[in-house]
Parts: C-alpha cells; structure tokens; sequence
C-alpha cells in the first residue's frame, strides 16, 4: 500500500488505487483475490445480501481500500463484518486520501474490534 500511495499521492478514485495494489501484489508474488463476494450465513440459511471485499491475500487477511478524510469506526466495523463472514481473524483498512497514507488493523477475536 505504502508504494501505491507513495507513487500516486492522494486525490484519485479507489478503483485506481485498488488497480494500482493488484500490480504491486502480482509483482511480490502476493496471492490475492480481488473484489470477492462475500455471503452471510443465518442460522441454517445464506442471506441474500452480500458484501464485497476489495482484497483477500493468503487466504486470510481481508484488505480494504478507502479514500476517505478519516478512517471512521463505520470502516472499522465494515471490515469485522468482513471478518465474520469469512471467519478470517485479520483485517487492514488503507486510506489514500490523505497526503500520508492512514492505516488501521482490525482483528476478529471473540467478535471485539481491536485496533
């Protein structure tokens, strides 16, 4: 992430930052799936609704990409419903849209939101 924002600064849509991350992953030989659909089970059901999570790298970390002022506890929360759909216990949120890029950690253990 920190290369991404270092070469393209703050200012352009999340999409490209999301693109420019899937070029850095793919030449780090980081294995990544990108904007994977993610379903919620309820009791003996699949809801519906799903949500879409901008990256999953080795399978269990969710990384998700913002271009926000700040990064929020609404982002936080996001991101553990991430968590919980998939079981993963990692999560890292990345705001570019600052002139020094934000991030922040989100860890599923027991359902509480660590930072």
């Amino acid at each position: 992430m920190l290369e991404v924002h270092k070469e393209l600064g703050p200012g352009f849509l999340e999409q490209v930052y999301q693109e420019a991350l899937e070029h850095e992953f793919k030449k780090a030989g980081i294995p990544y799936e990108r904007e994977v659909h993610l379903r919620i089970r309820y009791k003996d059901i699949i809801l519906k609704k799903e949500y879409i999570a901008d990256f999953i790298c080795y399978d269990k970390i969710i990384v998700e990409l913002k271009t926000v002022s700040d990064i929020v506890e609404i982002h936080k929360c996001q991101v553990l419903n991430y968590l919980k759909a998939t079981g993963y216990q990692l999560g890292i949120i990345g705001n570019f849209a600052k002139k020094s890029l934000e991030t922040a950690r989100v860890v599923n253990s027991n359902n509480l939101l660590y930072q």
